[in-house]
């Protein structure tokens, strides 16, 4: 996922965190996080770790355990062992066999967009029909 050359912040696995993380780059968790995760580049869980957070980020691997809401550009994808508890909006989501998600996925905007103005106004309308002209004769 991350890009080589890219700069990885590391949280180690004998780390805890609490609060606001907000990385330039790619960010890879090992140990224990709880707050708020913004990266403009990949998030990595790996099976060592424990986040309890709200994610946002280009794209998210979860091998670890994770409970919060998630929402990435990308891809999301759980990795076999690692577990989610919590809802994702993502443009692609895979969950490898052996990976637990309990919660709510939701496909990115773009990925279903909502028919255009545009398109709508160019839909066929169903005419109304007129009831004919009924004449009176005397």
């Amino acid at each position: 996922m991350a890009e080589q050359g890219s700069e990885v912040t590391v949280v180690g696995a004998g780390a805890k965190l609490e609060g606001t993380i907000v990385s330039a780059g790619s960010l890879r968790v090992d140990g224990h996080v709880k707050g708020n995760i913004q990266a403009d580049g990949d998030v990595m869980l790996s099976p060592q770790s424990s986040v309890e957070a709200d994610i946002r980020a280009e794209n998210l691997s979860v091998a670890g355990r994770f409970h919060g809401s998630i929402v990435v550009k990308g891809r999301a994808e759980l990795a076999r062992g690692g577990r989610i508890d919590g809802n994702i909006t993502a443009k692609s989501l895979v969950i490898q066999e052996g990976g637990i998600f309990n919660g709510q996925s939701i496909m990115d905007q773009q990925a279903t967009a909502a028919p255009s103005a545009n398109a709508k106004a160019q839909a066929p309308q169903p005419q109304a029909q007129q009831a004919p002209e009924r004449t009176h004769v005397p």
